[in-house]
């Protein structure tokens, strides 16, 4: 058997208050389902830390629309700082996240409406698809893409996460991680140049190149139609080298903290890494137990250091006080679950 993945399970976000963050994620994105919390010792992470071990809060949200989460993660034993420089475009990490949309022109006008930081107007990406770009209050950079997929229509503008945009000094040295270990193994559109759609953002005038990638075969496995296809978009600057968004600090400080897939085939996804030249540089090895939640994690670094974790779930919570859990060990790695059992996890939608 060869590794599965089964889709972006998450995208971890460093925020200064966790609760704070994640009320705006609900307004905005309608992020509402409580997968788990837990505050903990993150242990295992010193690779990323520079060797501390760092005391933490975290929280997976969703959205039964669709698509991946958030992991909204706090530090709780000191405040977390935020890029060192004026970060743009295309410098070395996660950039943007993206997030789906069935109606993209109806959500703009919502935004807009809600008076959010909206980057620009609503514009068309390179093969015409609309978009738009907004921030957080924390300085984060979101964009909304037009994708007609979905699980369980919802009142919210969006849906979850559809992918990331990534910078990296070379894109082919990148193509090695992303569109090979991650297999998104199909090329939308490869181009250089100066971009109407990006003149809004920080070093958006300047000129790059830019890929963005899907993966040509539908994800299989347990989640895979909640967490629905998605997209990576690699952009690299042709005017300058590139800075590391993380330059002296540590993971899970202000901003995008890494990029992580749910997958079926932990010990066969490290061979393979391993191979390719990018070895695991954390493995919680058997199991992890977050709270409620039990499985084996791991991450690798693509080309520029940017953190890539995958997480094989064993437990998952329905409802916790009733001791209902899933049990995913055992079952058919290709195989998805029951659409009753997944949208159990709407027991866990928060209300405010």
């Amino acid at each position: 058997m060869k590794k599965n993945i089964c889709g972006i399970q998450q995208v971890g976000i460093g925020v200064k208050n966790a609760q704070e963050a994640w009320k705006w994620y609900r307004k905005v994105f309608g992020m509402d389902i409580n997968v788990f919390e837990d505050t903990a010792t993150a242990k295992l992470m010193k690779h990323y830390t520079n060797g501390q071990e760092c005391e933490r809060y975290a929280a997976l949200a969703m959205n039964m629309e669709g698509g991946g989460g958030f992991e909204i993660w706090q530090h709780t034993q000191k405040a977390p700082k935020p890029p060192v420089f004026e970060e743009k475009l295309g410098d070395c990490g996660i950039f943007i996240c993206k997030m789906k949309c069935h109606n993209v022109k109806k959500a703009f006008e919502g935004h807009r409406e809600m008076g959010l930081t909206i980057l620009g107007n609503l514009t068309e990406d390179p093969q015409g698809n609309l978009h738009y770009y907004l921030k957080d209050p924390y300085n984060n950079i979101f964009e909304v893409v037009e994708d007609p997929n979905f699980y369980m229509k919802q009142k919210s503008l969006t849906g979850g996460v559809a992918g990331v945009v990534i910078g990296v000094s070379n894109i082919e040295k990148a193509m090695k991680v992303y569109a090979d270990i991650l297999e998104y193994d199909q090329i939308v559109y490869f181009v250089s140049g100066q971009f109407q759609d990006f003149a809004a953002l920080p070093g958006g005038n300047e000129k790059y190149r830019r890929v963005l990638l899907k993966h040509n075969t539908s994800r299989t496995g347990p989640f895979s139609k909640l967490l629905g296809p998605t997209q990576i978009e690699l952009v690299q600057p042709l005017e300058r080298d590139p800075d590391k968004i993380f330059r002296d600090r540590i993971w899970g400080e202000l901003g995008y903290i890494h990029l992580c897939f749910d997958l079926i085939g932990m010990d066969h996804l490290k061979t393979e890494c391993e191979e390719k030249g990018f070895p695991f540089t954390v493995d919680s090895a058997n199991s992890f137990d977050m709270g409620t939640t039990a499985g084996h994690f791991s991450y690798i670094s693509d080309q520029d250091g940017t953190p890539i974790e995958f997480v094989e779930t064993h437990k998952l919570p329905v409802i916790e006080k009733l001791g209902w859990y899933m049990n995913l060990k055992g079952r058919n790695p290709k195989k998805s679950l029951p659409n009753w059992m997944v949208k159990t996890l709407q027991f866990n939608r928060i209300k405010d």
